[in-house]
């Protein structure tokens, strides 16, 4: 198979590398967590999580045309994104993981972006999965790959809600 690289494929490259140094972040602050006492709720989800995350970007590297013309106020708007996403993780501290993680001394974090969203990490992200195939004019991609996220993100959002109501009982 012969797959031209183009900035379609150049963005899904390098969100594959970002979202591996964030996994590396996360799973150090999961390490540092499960340490202190910390618990996993809803562990057999993750997988879920994991797959749909990695389909936006196979979709992004596979399914747009290397051709595909960008809409650049689009495409910066996305990294205005990271921005806020980076803003939530340092938010979070020590206590952002990808995965749900509770410990019972933890604080329920209201600063931040936190302040306007109860979910930020997952408002970010669905924003993210809408803007970025638009920005390469694949809209039936970023509608299906948000419609999933969306459903996905739900459910991870009552786990992480049931998982917190418990721990302040």
């Amino acid at each position: 198979m012969d797959v031209a690289l183009g900035l379609p494929q150049m963005a899904a490259l390098l969100i594959l590398i970002q979202r591996g140094a964030e996994e590396i972040h996360s799973a150090r602050n999961t390490r540092a967590l499960v340490a202190r006492g910390a618990r996993e709720e809803g562990a057999g989800y993750y997988p879920v999580v994991a797959v749909a995350h990695l389909s936006w970007i196979a979709g992004l590297f596979f399914l747009i045309p290397a051709y595909a013309q960008p809409i650049w106020p689009l495409i910066w708007l996305y990294l205005t994104l990271q921005i806020v996403r980076y803003w939530v993780i340092a938010t979070l501290g020590p206590y952002w993981t990808h995965r749900i993680i509770t410990i019972d001394d933890a604080p329920v974090v209201s600063s931040g972006a936190y302040r306007f969203v109860r979910h930020p990490n997952y408002a970010i992200t669905v924003a993210e999965t809408l803007l970025l195939p638009c920005a390469f004019r694949a809209v039936a991609l970023a509608l299906i790959m948000t419609a999933i996220w969306v459903a996905v993100l739900s459910y991870k959002i009552r786990l992480e809600d049931a998982a917190l109501a418990a721990r302040h009982r």
